[in-house]
């Protein structure tokens, strides 16, 4: 454990010190993200545009992590235990990407569908039941003619259209 956190400090201070844009804390066996961070941080947040969390062990994230992240174009949550979003990843207004690949979500997290940015959503190999596929505004609407009666269509932000069935 001492090993894993004092390679996070090392992480954490060379990306302060170098001003990087990213932060790659995979494989850190993080069960929550340090909020002491935050601090360490502070000069450098509004820089950061991606980050991993990949592989980790974390059950959640706290609002306080997407809004001093607010910045942030790319977030990689793969491989931990997640179920649910906060709320509050709604003020990730650049975000374009993010990998949710390999976690416990049981339904689709549809504060996504407030994004207007995002641009990819990868979900694989979670525990959702039913299906939800996302498609651009005009070719959602006539792909859901396309499909059958069981098929329900909803738009849910102004470039998406979200076909599904419950």
């Amino acid at each position: 454990m001492a090993k894993d956190a004092a390679r996070v400090a090392r992480i954490v201070n060379e990306t302060v010190a170098e001003g990087r844009n990213s932060l790659d804390l995979s494989n850190c066996k993080l069960t929550s993200f340090p909020v002491a961070l935050f601090k360490v941080m502070k000069d450098v947040l509004e820089n950061i545009h991606f980050i991993s969390l990949e592989n980790n062990e974390l059950k959640s994230i706290t609002g306080d992590f997407m809004t001093n992240f607010n910045q942030m174009r790319e977030l990689n949550l793969e491989g931990n235990f997640l179920k649910q979003l906060p709320d509050e990843v709604k003020t990730l207004t650049h975000l374009k990407n993010i990998n949710l690949a390999r976690n416990k979500f049981s339904s689709f997290p549809h504060q996504l569908t407030e994004l207007t940015a995002l641009e990819n959503i990868n979900l694989e190999a979670n525990e959702i039941t039913g299906f939800c596929i996302f498609w651009p505004m005009e070719e959602g609407r006539r792909k859901r003619k396309r499909f059958n009666r069981n098929l329900k269509g909803k738009f849910v932000s102004h470039r998406w259209y979200a076909l599904y069935m419950e």
